[in-house]
């Protein structure tokens, strides 16, 4: 969150964990999908949040909009303590925040044309059928689609069409935040792009505020004003773009960088590679939980967890930092 911008979503002390058994776990494991995060998105900003898949990114982002319970901690909105709402007060809240998903066609309903499925959340929210039938037709311009598909099927779609049915159904009852949960990753590199546009011109005319979710971070370098890298259910590493792409510290930033492709073959750089494969969240290993993976690990990473701390214009768990 720059200088300028106050928050608009906080979470403070975030845990979501699962009690597996039966099958293919011992009963008592516990899962530490997301353990302990503090996460802000400032009023007009877009916070990225980065991670490989199963580091918890998506349920912290179903945690934030109260679609699963946390298991502990504070989520604010415009200072309501979200998780303090009843299921009344739940319902009104959420005009003021929605999400888009990452797969545009199973989040369709495939028995609702293009104009029901847009106007179903002014539906539920009381509008009248005039009222409706406007903002649909508007909402269908403002993502590029034409009034007259408005009554056909999302199968009658490609991936990036049912994407802005998605983002217009996610605008319908004009929210000040909206959480992205990969809604690029299953579309074309072009068709990505252009998605991506569309995204920051609705922010720039609407005054939205974005939680931007993705594995990618050449996608979310282009969107994002702050990103927050998570690793197993922690974020090592937040702060500014410019600080996380120019300088990254944790050495798990560092490598997710450096893996990320550069679309120029005169330029080299130096790699850092991580061995070895993601720990279950089932069982978190002690100390850093990167430590595992982490080529620079001491005996104090394997021992003792780090503590957030403020480097550098940016905050880091690391013990090298």
């Amino acid at each position: 969150m720059t200088a300028a911008a106050e928050p608009l979503l906080s979470a403070t002390g975030l845990v979501k964990h699962f009690s597996l058994g039966g099958r293919f776990f011992a009963k008592g494991v516990t899962l530490r999908a997301v353990d302990g995060i503090d996460l802000t998105v400032g009023r007009g900003e877009t916070q990225g949040l980065v991670g490989e898949s199963g580091c918890g990114k998506s349920t912290t982002a179903r945690l934030l909009l109260r679609l699963i319970e946390p298991t502990a901690g504070r989520i604010e909105f415009d200072g309501i303590d979200v998780t303090a709402l009843d299921r009344r007060g739940l319902k009104a809240a959420r005009r003021q925040f929605q999400m888009v998903f990452q797969d545009p066609f199973a989040s369709l309903d495939p028995r609702m044309t293009v104009r029901q499925i847009i106007g179903e959340p002014l539906w539920l929210a009381g509008a009248g059928r005039a009222e409706r039938k406007a903002r649909v037709d508007a909402l269908m311009e403002k993502v590029g689609l034409a009034a007259a598909v408005g009554e056909r099927y999302p199968h009658e779609f490609s991936g990036g069409q049912r994407q802005r049915i998605g983002i217009a159904r996610a605008l319908a009852v004009n929210p000040r935040l909206v959480v992205c949960d990969e809604p690029v990753s299953a579309l074309d590199v072009s068709i990505q792009a252009q998605v991506i546009n569309l995204l920051k011109d609705l922010q720039a005319e609407f005054g939205l505020s974005y939680l931007f979710v993705s594995h990618d971070l050449s996608v979310v370098r282009h969107i994002a004003d702050r990103v927050a890298v998570m690793f197993l259910g922690k974020i090592v590493e937040q702060g500014p773009k410019r600080h996380i792409y120019e300088r990254p510290l944790h050495p798990y930033t560092q490598a997710l960088l450096a893996a990320a492709p550069i679309p120029d073959p005169t330029r080299r750089r130096t790699r850092t590679l991580i061995a070895g494969e993601v720990p279950s969240a089932a069982a978190v290993p002690p100390g850093c939980r990167f430590h595992t993976r982490c080529p620079l690990a001491t005996e104090r990473c394997r021992i003792e967890e780090p503590a957030d701390r403020t480097v550098d214009g940016r905050i880091v768990a690391c013990h090298l930092a």
